[in-house]
């Protein structure tokens, strides 16, 4: 199979969640605005949304969006443990996070990766950051390590590297101390760190 991404991105959830099955798999940078992939191809034939994540499977199927990439990989592979099965309440949890993670948080970190958004915007959207921050602020209070029982899932990837942004946009994270710790264990971890330095964000 094969992910297309973007540095940083979103796409690094993807990333990190393969990193944790250890099953072989391709990579391919995408440049989001040419539209055009590292070795040259047309993106949009790939995925006309244009965006990363997608993921080319071996059949020659082609998911896009990353949650639904994320549930995908975890259900092909559900020795990893990375989502509880379908008559787990858990399940309904690890999702419900997910779907807060991409509904809520990614959506309002969107204005501050705009060129055109003034700087009134940009202070409107990183108040915005600061709700979502803190209630996931609160949720973590409990000194849970990660989301859902203790156990490493799709969506603690997906809010690590969502949250990882404030890095980039000038929120400080370590204004939120239990978020900046989990953050902060999540990254530590050897999946984590693989795909960093594969996509040059760490040496």
């Amino acid at each position: 199979m094969k992910l297309y991404y973007k540095p940083g991105a979103c796409s690094l959830a993807s990333h990190i969640v393969l990193h944790e099955l250890a099953q072989p798999f391709d990579i391919e940078k995408v440049d989001t605005t040419t539209k055009r992939t590292e070795s040259g191809d047309d993106y949009l034939e790939i995925n006309p949304k244009g965006y990363v994540p997608a993921l080319t499977l071996d059949s020659n199927d082609t998911i896009t969006e990353g949650p639904a990439i994320l549930q995908y990989l975890a259900d092909s592979n559900a020795e990893s443990d990375l989502i509880p099965a379908i008559s787990d309440i858990s399940r309904s949890k690890v999702l419900e996070h997910l779907t807060y993670v991409s509904s809520e948080l990614h959506k309002a970190f969107a204005p501050l990766f705009k060129a055109d958004t003034t700087d009134e915007g940009k202070q409107a959207a990183k108040e915005n950051v600061a709700k979502k921050f803190d209630y996931l602020e609160g949720l973590l209070a409990n000194g849970r390590k990660y989301l859902v029982d203790n156990n490493f899932s799709i969506a603690d990837a997906y809010l690590f590297v969502v949250s990882n942004w404030a890095n980039f946009v000038g929120i400080e994270l370590s204004s939120w101390k239990n978020l900046s710790i989990y953050v902060a264990r999540i990254a530590q971890r050897n999946s984590t760190q693989r795909a960093m330095k594969v996509e040059g964000l760490i040496g």
